[in-house]
């Protein structure tokens, strides 16, 4: 089930299996992310030291055009259809994609993307999605038509206690353990605390939470670098974690990769950036 409750312009998605949230989106529909938006835009810039081009966007905005993504071949001046694969985050820019749309004849937005609401209805085909705003299921039937419910109570109390823990920096994990959370502009760190959770073998204890930390990942939209690290063990028993990390990450719809412990002993993942992640939202 998709569950959505709306309050005002900010709009709040849930993904449930059963009980188990295991998706959340947090849509301000005054300044969406932008992810899916059709442009046409100008290239103003091609720079070679970053295989690339920079794409002006209209109204003062701009977004950056990999060579791999069709920036390959272009000139300044040239005018291309692109999309929007990865919002503005972290202080940079959109990243973008050529698209074979013919492009119009001034930088500017052709077609909004569809938003993560209808993103998620889209991957998910079969699951009924469950409102409490009459007002946005009526925008929305064009798109939802049949598959839409009105619940007043779309988020129980019992899911707005969860939802309302992810704005917090440490999440709780099996066994009493507890994750601290510390996003930076170039990763992000995750420090398992097992103070509380000594009654466990450090390595039992540090597998065991092992889903409910890719969970935490997946549901707050970590991305980027991600480095875990994990308590109270020594380097080889760390290297026995590798696989059952690895196994975890598999749940997750992004696909991101595990690359190995680094010096200090951190495991390193590696997480697409395409829609930014809750603490920006929360804290723009």
């Amino acid at each position: 089930m998709i569950a959505v409750s709306a309050h005002g312009a900010l709009v709040r998605i849930a993904m449930l299996r059963g009980d188990n949230l295991t998706r959340f989106h947090l849509w301000n529909r005054e300044r969406p992310d932008g992810v899916g938006d059709l442009y046409t835009g100008r290239v103003d810039a091609v720079e070679k030291a970053l295989a690339g081009c920079f794409v002006a966007l209209g109204a003062e905005h701009s977004g950056f055009l990999p060579d791999s993504a069709g920036g390959k071949n272009l000139t300044v001046g040239d005018y291309v259809s692109v999309r929007v694969t990865r919002a503005p985050q972290g202080g940079k820019g959109p990243r973008l994609k050529r698209d074979d749309a013919p492009p119009g004849e001034a930088p500017g937005l052709v077609t909004n993307g569809p938003g993560p609401l209808l993103e998620l209805a889209a991957h998910y085909p079969a699951e009924e999605v469950v409102l409490d705003d009459y007002a946005l299921m009526a925008e929305l039937r064009p798109a939802l038509e049949g598959r839409m419910r009105h619940d007043a109570r779309a988020f129980d109390p019992v899911l707005e206690d969860e939802v309302a823990a992810l704005a917090e920096p440490v999440a709780r994990l099996p066994q009493g353990a507890r994750l601290h959370i510390t996003p930076a502009p170039a990763a992000t760190l995750l420090d398992v605390d097992a103070a509380t959770a000594s009654h466990m073998a450090p390595l039992a204890l540090n597998e065991a939470i092992l889903p409910e930390i890719c969970r935490q990942i997946v549901l707050r939209n970590l991305s980027g670098g991600i480095l875990v690290d994990f308590a109270g063990l020594k380097a080889a028993q760390r290297q026995k974690l590798l696989p059952p990390l690895q196994m975890a990450l598999r749940r997750d719809p992004l696909g991101p990769k595990l690359l190995g412990l680094s010096h200090l002993g951190f495991a390193e993942i590696s997480r697409r950036r395409i829609r930014p992640p809750l603490h920006e939202i929360l804290d723009p």
